[in-house]
C-alpha cells in the first residue's frame, strides 16, 4: 500500500477511517490484537499518526487499549449489545417524537419517499441496509440535535461490531419493514408518543434478532 502524503492532522484521521472500515468489514476481527509495527509499515507511516488514529477509534469504542498489551479490536459482549440497543432506542425514540411534532410537509414527503425505496429494496439486502441507515439518519437530521446525532453515530459504530447483524436473521428483514411502516404511519399522522413507542419497539426487536 503506498504511503499516505497528507498533512499530519489529516493523516491520522485518514488512518482512523481506513482502520474503521477494515474493522466493519471484519478484516480486523473483534478481539484481535492490532500489530502497530506491521500496520505502520504497510501504510508507509510512522507509529505516531497510527497511535493518534487508535486513540480516535478507542474514543468511539471500536478499539480497546490494554495496559502493557497494546490495542485490540473491541469485542462486544451481550451486555454491551443490550446497553447499545437500549440507548439507541431511547435516543431515536425521542427523535421520532420530535419529528412527529415538528416536521414540515416537505420533510414528511422525504420520509415517505425513503419508505417507498425501502419497500422496493426488500429483495436486495445490501440496498435495504443502505436505505435503512439513510431512513434513520433522515429522522435524526430532521429532529436536529447535534449532540444526539453524535451519540447515535458512536453507538451505531459499536453496534456494527456485533458478529450477527440483526437484519440477517431469517424473517427479520420483513419484520423490520413492517415496523418501519408503523413508524412512518405514526409520523405522518402526527402522533408523537405513538411514533416514539413504535421506534422503541423497532430497536427492541432488533436486539432480540441480534443476540
Amino acid at each position: 500500500m503506498p504511503a499516505l502524503s497528507l498533512a499530519p492532522r489529516a493523516l491520522y484521521e485518514e488512518v482512523a477511517e481506513l482502520m474503521r472500515q477494515r474493522i466493519f468489514a471484519r478484516e480486523m476481527e473483534p478481539g484481535s490484537w492490532i500489530d502497530e509495527l506491521r500496520i505502520a509499515k504497510a501504510l508507509g507511516i510512522s507509529r505516531t499518526p497510527l497511535r493518534e488514529a487508535l486513540k480516535v477509534l478507542a474514543a468511539e469504542g471500536l478499539v480497546t487499549m490494554k495496559v502493557r498489551r497494546g490495542a485490540y479490536v473491541t469485542e462486544v459482549s451481550e451486555k454491551d449489545l443490550r446497553d447499545v440497543y437500549h440507548l439507541l432506542a431511547v435516543l431515536e425514540s425521542d427523535a421520532a417524537r420530535v419529528v412527529a411534532t415538528l416536521a414540515n410537509a416537505s420533510q414528511i414527503t422525504q420520509i415517505l419517499a425513503l419508505q417507498k425505496e425501502l419497500e422496493e429494496a426488500v429483495d436486495h439486502r445490501d440496498r435495504f441496509f443502505e436505505i435503512n441507515e439513510a431512513f434513520h439518519r433522515l429522522l435524526l437530521q430532521i429532529a436536529d440535535n447535534r449532540w444526539r446525532d453524535q451519540m447515535v453515530a458512536d453507538l451505531r459504530k459499536v453496534m456494527k461490531l456485533n458478529r450477527h447483524h440483526s437484519l440477517l436473521k431469517e424473517g427479520r428483514l420483513e419484520q423490520s419493514l413492517t415496523e418501519h411502516r408503523d413508524i412512518v404511519q405514526a409520523l405522518s399522522s402526527r402522533q408523537p408518543e405513538l411514533a416514539a413507542q413504535k421506534m422503541s419497539t423497532h430497536f427492541m426487536n432488533g436486539l432480540q434478532a441480534a443476540q
